[in-house]
């Protein structure tokens, strides 16, 4: 049973969502979109085409953090993009939490922003996204995984990762 806390992580388009749904549905974890917990103000912004400064970001990385509080299994989708980032989600929730970093190719990323609809961050932002991530390190709680592999077979092995690391 997995009782942890872990964030499914990076740029646009990487599948953050795809991923965190599966895995939470097969740990039996509370699932968070992270996207939903973006204040009106940091939506507008970015659907303005606009990069969000770390100003914008603090108050939602809070909530990201305050998400994964309390017991039991619990994941949230975020770009935590930054080592700061990542330290500031963990200190919120006020325990240990894993990152599932999501990692593929500039070519790959720009092909699935291109095709995807109804989603407020609009392709113009994965290149100041890119430029933002700082790939979590190797004294970091975090593991990457290739995108251009099947997300069951992403989702998977980060299951497996997480239920090691939890248990």
């Amino acid at each position: 049973m997995f009782g942890g806390a872990a964030v499914i992580m990076g740029v646009a388009s990487c599948g953050k969502t795809s991923v965190a749904e599966l895995l939470a549905e097969r740990l039996g974890a509370v699932f968070t979109e992270g996207d939903v917990l973006h204040p009106k103000a940091n939506v507008e912004k970015m659907s303005a085409g606009l990069p969000l400064t770390d100003e914008d970001r603090w108050p939602w990385l809070s909530l990201v953090g305050e998400a994964l509080q309390g017991e039991g299994g619990r994941i949230a989708s975020c770009s935590a993009l930054k080592k700061a980032y990542r330290d500031h989600i963990t200190a919120k929730a006020g325990r240990p939490v894993a990152f599932v970093f999501l990692d593929g190719s500039r070519e790959l990323l720009e092909k699935r922003i291109a095709a995807r609809t109804g989603h407020f961050m609009p392709p113009s932002l994965l290149a100041s996204q890119l430029a933002t991530l700082e790939r979590p390190g190797r004294d970091e709680f975090a593991r990457a995984f290739d995108i251009a592999r099947p997300v069951e077979e992403i989702a998977a092995e980060a299951g497996a990762w997480l239920l090691q690391e939890f248990t």
